[in-house]
């Protein structure tokens, strides 16, 4: 069976969703972020990235040997996501190497009963994925992803292999004042989604000078039950009482908050937003600020633009942070 088989194989074994019940419930207990309907969403868009027709167009840009290599490739996944590193574990197997993954705190249940899964389709890759909490002194690559800080910690130790090593990245959408109702619902989408927890969530609004907001609270209002969540409920009560307490100007509506601020981290159940006046000043600006945007959402804005509501429905090629982690891969 070839790879692109093996693939596709995986994807229908993750669009039955009803098989993972068990274990979703498990991984809730585990992480109250992970929601029974997050899960399911994830698994849903890796069986839909792993179609057929986009498993080909992703495979057919790279000259692929069918037998394994001695190599092996660390991979120190973060948790912030349902499935945050299954994208590199799949390239890792696809290039032939060995993994020995380590996996967040936040996220230990998922990934080792999707890889005994499979196994059943692929035996091989049994054995090609290793998963342990221990010092490992021997591999020949590193993919680790983390925030700034333990970036620096990745580089210290893991510099002299060859590596990837992800840091903060923020997704900002750009509103030009002309959107639909169903735009910036889907918009909402790409807000809402995993709670904002996740490098692709919307965290920043860049709008029209003059931009009233009217319209958008009016079209996210269908997102209102989040509110609901304990968790995301704690931290908008706490971070709305720092913002009061601190005099800062919010608009509101009970679930989501909207602060003005230059900066592209903004907390959860907090969107920051910012105004421009001049198109091609703010192109420049984003393109400066490269390192720190993993997404630009917008209609008509850049080339390299994602339309509204998929932000959180990345193709097999929309490798993190813009690097070819397969090409990576095929060349150590």
């Amino acid at each position: 069976m070839n790879y692109s088989k093996k693939l596709i194989k995986i994807g229908e074994l993750l669009a039955d969703t009803a098989q993972f019940s068990e274990i979703f419930e498990l991984a809730t207990q585990h992480n109250g972020w992970f929601t029974p309907e997050n899960l399911t969403f994830a698994f849903k868009a890796w069986a839909e990235a792993l179609s057929e027709q986009h498993v080909q167009q992703w495979l057919s840009a790279y000259n692929l040997k069918e037998e394994p290599t001695d190599k092996k490739v660390l991979i120190i996944m973060a948790g912030n996501i349902p499935l945050v590193g299954f994208h590199d574990l799949l390239c890792v197997l696809v290039a032939g190497h060995k993994a020995i993954v380590k996996l967040s705190s936040d996220d230990k249940v998922l990934l080792p009963y999707i890889v005994k899964k499979m196994a059943t389709i692929v035996p091989d890759w049994a054995s090609a994925v290793t998963f342990t909490d221990e010092r490992i002194n021997s591999y020949d690559a590193v993919i680790a992803t983390g925030s700034n800080n333990t970036a620096r910690y990745f580089e210290y130790y893991f510099g002299k292999k060859p590596h990837i090593i992800r840091k903060n990245r923020h997704s900002v959408a750009v509103l030009k004042g002309d959107e639909t109702q169903e735009q910036l619902a889907a918009l909402g989408e790409d807000i809402f989604r995993y709670y904002g927890l996740g490098c692709r969530s919307v965290s920043k609004l860049f709008v029209p000078q003059g931009y009233n907001f009217d319209n958008f609270f009016r079209a996210i209002y269908l997102y209102k039950d989040i509110i609901e969540e304990q968790k995301y409920s704690n931290n908008y009560d706490y971070n709305k009482a720092v913002y009061l307490m601190s005099l800062y100007k919010l608009l509101e509506n009970g679930f989501l908050m909207l602060k003005e601020d230059e900066s592209y981290a903004s907390p959860i159940a907090t969107v920051f937003y910012e105004y421009y006046s001049d198109r091609a000043a703010l192109e420049l600006r984003l393109q400066a600020d490269a390192d720190q945007i993993q997404c630009v959402l917008a209609e008509g804005f850049t080339a390299d633009e994602i339309a509204f509501g998929y932000s959180q429905k990345p193709q097999l090629w929309d490798y993190a942070d813009g690097v070819d982690t397969l090409q990576f891969l095929l060349s150590i």
